[in-house]
């Protein structure tokens, strides 16, 4: 399948989000379109970007262009042009670190082609309202889709491999739908990280290592991630063998694994296709199966409420992980399980509960309850979202009704705050390993020198060998990079 007729194949089932949609035509037409700039092969997609006002359409034509795209103005749209087979191709060559950047609010980047990147394919850094669409991304390095500290956001349709961390990662975001994407051959191939209102749906996930993640992360300024929904997925042969940069939090999914629940709370799973996932079909665990809960005493380390119903389950757990492995041998079995609550997550307290457990293999779960119960279903409503006798399906859409409003980002403390947020907290927690060193490392190094930090924010150069080399942030100006340093140094947790 081409990813033309994947993303053709998604749209089908476009009916399932009308209503996000409808959000999102809404805002549009609530900021008329001023001017369409055309881009050609040879012209700056920068360029456009810059003539551009809040409103226009810049629409790129089938092409090669090397650059990184960076838009801080709010109701912009970058539309890719394809024709004859023929997409508009942001080229990275591996020298380039990220294909799009916004901060802008009301952002919408549909049908490009994004490869060879070192970073990202496409990040959001802390701008509200986006469509991100109909994209195709190949191998561009850390992240694919990314978009942090957003609010109210569409990702859908896009199909993305060859990703060292996560395909399309969620980050510190809230109201967002994930709808119908294809991913495969990544790490992890969905992750929803301290994020709050997701939903996760008819997206297929293969050949990653770990299919689709929910997981709370010590050490970044969010501390939770709750109601999300993920539903009506297909989570197929995720057997990659895992090859994200080592040391980094998804280093330690082990390969097989279909889902991963690490500490979120109030996650329904529901009406999914698991099959041929050689660790597990799902684990639901606690922080410390992937990083050091000590690290951040503000950060629940266990799983709550999680419920998991009429779902597929077959096929799985042929050739578990070694610690999975091991447990598995305690009941006298070499086959991993389809569902596995595991050290935090098997407790009745967590109240968690799986429908028609007997028809799975499973381990851990002897406390949890049936979510058919009428004393369950009676107790299940999850965060703000409505449920239909102990379902989901009477939820279209966890995105706003309304555009959320819209975040401005000025050059002092507070605005300094926000682009830490949406950018740096990213790759640096205060004290857990991530991408980059932590916060706390990073003070330790610099001492009380903002304007050191500045510097290297502007032009890094490789220092530690155990970690990456950070991407320059020199679209932010002098005077905010100083800002976001002098942040920097006042967080101690």
């Amino acid at each position: 399948m081409t990813p033309s007729q994947a993303i053709c194949l998604h749209s089908a089932h476009a009916h399932r989000g009308f209503k996000a949609l409808l959000v999102l035509f809404a805002f549009a037409v609530g900021n008329s379109y001023a001017a369409i700039h055309d881009v050609r092969e040879g012209d700056s997609i920068q360029a456009a970007v810059e003539a551009a006002s809040p409103g226009d359409v810049i629409q790129v034509h089938p092409g090669l262009y090397r650059e990184t795209v960076y838009v801080d103005k709010d109701d912009i749209t970058l539309r890719g042009v394809v024709k004859d087979g023929e997409w508009p191709n942001l080229e990275g060559d591996k020298q380039l670190n990220d294909a799009i950047l916004y901060s802008g609010n009301g952002f919408t980047v549909e049908w490009f082609k994004i490869t060879n990147y070192k970073g990202n394919a496409i990040m959001g850094q802390a701008g509200n309202n986006f469509s991100i669409r109909n994209n195709w991304v190949i191998d561009t390095g850390v992240y694919g889709i990314f978009p942090e500290f957003g609010e109210n956001g569409l990702i859908e349709n896009n199909v993305l491999s060859g990703i060292e961390d996560a395909a399309i990662y969620v980050g510190m975001s809230d109201y967002i739908d994930v709808r119908n994407n294809r991913v495969f051959d990544n790490v992890a191939g969905i992750e929803i990280e301290n994020s709050r209102h997701a939903l996760v749906e008819g997206n297929i996930a293969h050949n990653n290592t770990g299919g689709i993640l929910v997981f709370i992360t010590p050490g970044l300024p969010i501390k939770t991630s709750y109601d999300a929904i993920v539903r009506r997925n297909t989570v197929i042969n995720n057997n990659t063998p895992n090859f994200a940069i080592p040391g980094s939090l998804v280093a330690g999914i082990p390969s097989g694994t279909g889902m991963l629940i690490l500490a979120g709370d109030d996650v329904i799973i529901e009406d999914n296709i698991i099959t041929g996932n050689n660790t597990a079909g799902i684990i639901v665990t606690s922080q410390d199966f992937a990083t050091d809960v000590a690290g951040d005493p503000d950060s629940d380390p266990n799983p709550d409420r999680v419920q998991i119903m009429d779902n597929v389950m077959f096929d799985n757990g042929n050739d578990p992980a070694t610690e999975v492995k091991a447990l598995m041998l305690t009941q006298f079995s070499t086959t991993g399980p389809d569902i596995l609550a595991f050290k935090g997550a098997a407790h009745a307290d967590r109240e968690s509960c799986v429908s028609r457990k007997s028809a799975y293999r499973t381990f851990g779960l002897g406390d949890w309850g049936d979510c058919n119960s009428p004393t369950v279903r009676a107790a299940d409503a999850v965060g703000s979202a409505p449920t239909l006798a102990g379902t989901t399906r009477g939820v279209s859409t966890k995105m706003l009704p309304e555009p959320a409003a819209p975040r401005v980002i000025t050059v002092d403390a507070d605005g300094a705050k926000l682009v830490y947020q949406g950018i740096c907290a990213g790759c640096h927690t205060y004290n857990v390993r991530m991408i980059g060193p932590p916060v706390m490392a990073i003070k330790a190094q610099y001492g009380e020198d903002a304007g050191a930090i500045a510097q290297y924010i502007a032009a890094p150069e490789k220092k530690r060998p155990d970690f990456p080399t950070m991407p320059p942030q020199n679209h932010l100006s002098e005077e905010m990079r100083l800002e976001v340093a002098k942040y920097m140094l006042t967080l101690n947790k």
